[in-house]
């Protein structure tokens, strides 16, 4: 209230306390002190009733401006709480983005590291090589490759002086990278002990028919490593390539059948693999004897597979329980809506359903050649429930100790080998 108002308030108060003085002495019998006293408490309590109203109005209109600054307060509280909870959000995020970029980083330098020392070993191996046999570089005109007849001749060498090594690689779970599986490959060695890559060696043994000896090889060890670890884990198996060749003879496939019946006790732990491509162009022999291995309980993995668009009732018909695709491969089909698998399945199928169709079938996807923990992480947003490569596991030999213990009888090697 201005103060002007105040000055008019408190002169009203003496004229009316002038007027009821006057009052009092003109119409009482009150003597001119006591109409003077009379006036002066009239005024006075007037004046307390009208301090005690404005004072009441004051102290509402306070208490109102207290109420509105707290709200005020409150409001900026809850704010500022805001701001900190997204300030540690971002902070947190910023954290873990700056940790998962570090440890990409020194991933990706660890394996170029490993990419590099791996690259200088095999130089200076074929180096070293093509020094104590200078005619393998004259054969082909590059240092440490084998002519045909040279590669047929390693082979050879290699099988009759038992230089055939059996490496192992880790199949794993995702997310959990738990080895649920190992794959079994045959490397030979050749007099100065370096290995003899399969691409050196596969066309000219099946074309001398030892693909029969080394796949005998193979099967053997593989199925002493599963029940060497069926003792300490009977949920690890172990996949074992055979040759679509080994399948189609007729004279090989008896004696195998025979060692797989002695060995059935492991159907669940071992697992026959063969390329997707040969798969789709099995002939009835091979369809046959894949048939027959079945009926034991034993199942198939296809590995090498172009892509997803696999005929999924045929290979659940056909007990195949895997599919191998390289992990790049995968994505790509995924992420840019590339082909499907056939199925029952009408509906367009999202890239997140697609391991759950092949499941359906009773067939888990397994990304192969994964090599980077990239392609991991985009992997895993597809729930695929294996993975194989690099990044998880090299193939690696087993001991040497293990070696000779699984080494198959010569007899074993050799019988129906052509």
């Amino acid at each position: 209230m201005p103060a002007f108002a105040h000055i008019l308030i408190a002169a009203s108060y003496v004229v009316v306390g002038v007027f009821l003085g006057i009052c009092f002495f003109q119409f009482t019998s009150y003597s001119f002190e006591i109409a003077v006293i009379s006036a002066l408490a009239t005024v006075s309590v007037s004046g307390l009733v009208h301090v005690m109203a404005v004072s009441r109005e004051r102290a509402k209109l306070l208490e109102s401006r207290l109420l509105s600054m707290r709200n005020e307060l409150r409001k900026a509280h809850q704010k500022s709480e805001v701001l900190e909870a997204r300030m540690g959000v971002m902070e947190e995020s910023l954290q873990r983005e700056v940790s998962e970029r570090r440890q990409t980083l020194v991933a990706e330098m660890r394996e170029l590291e490993d990419l590099i020392q791996r690259l200088g070993k095999s130089f200076e191996a074929k180096m070293e090589s093509a020094k104590r046999n200078p005619r393998l570089g004259a054969a082909s005109g590059k240092p440490g490759e084998r002519s045909p007849e040279e590669a047929l001749q390693a082979v050879q060498d290699a099988l009759d002086s038992n230089r055939v090594d059996l490496h192992l690689q880790p199949i794993v779970s995702l997310p959990q990278r738990r080895v649920c599986f190992y794959e079994g490959f045959t490397r030979l060695r050749d007099e100065n002990d370096q290995l003899i890559m399969p691409g050196e060696f596969l066309g000219a043994a099946k074309e001398a028919g030892l693909l029969g000896v080394i796949d005998n090889m193979l099967l053997f060890r593989c199925v002493q490593i599963v029940r060497r670890l069926s003792e300490k884990d009977r949920r690890i198996g172990v996949f074992c390539n055979v040759a679509i060749s080994s399948l189609e003879d007729e004279a090989f496939f008896p004696q195998f059948l025979e060692f797989i019946k002695e060995n059935r006790d492991l159907a669940g732990s071992l697992i026959f693999e063969i390329s997707a491509h040969d798969f789709a162009r099995r002939s009835p022999t091979t369809a046959r004897h894949m048939a027959r291995l079945s009926d034991l309980g034993f199942r198939f993995s296809l590995d090498k597979a172009d892509g997803i668009d696999v005929n999924l009732p045929e290979m659940q018909a056909e007990q195949v329980k895997f599919l191998k695709v390289e992990g790049s491969k995968l994505l790509e089909q995924l992420v840019d809506g590339g082909p499907r698998p056939i199925s029952a399945v009408t509906r367009s199928t999202s890239p997140q359903d697609v391991p759950a169709v092949f499941m359906r079938y009773g067939v888990d996807l397994i990304a192969e050649k994964v090599e980077t923990e990239k392609e991991v992480v985009e992997i895993l947003d597809f729930d695929i429930p294996y993975g194989q490569g690099y990044v998880f596991g090299e193939a690696r030999p087993i001991k040497e100790s293990l070696m000779e213990e699984t080494a198959p009888p010569t007899d074993f090697m050799h019988r129906n080998a052509i």
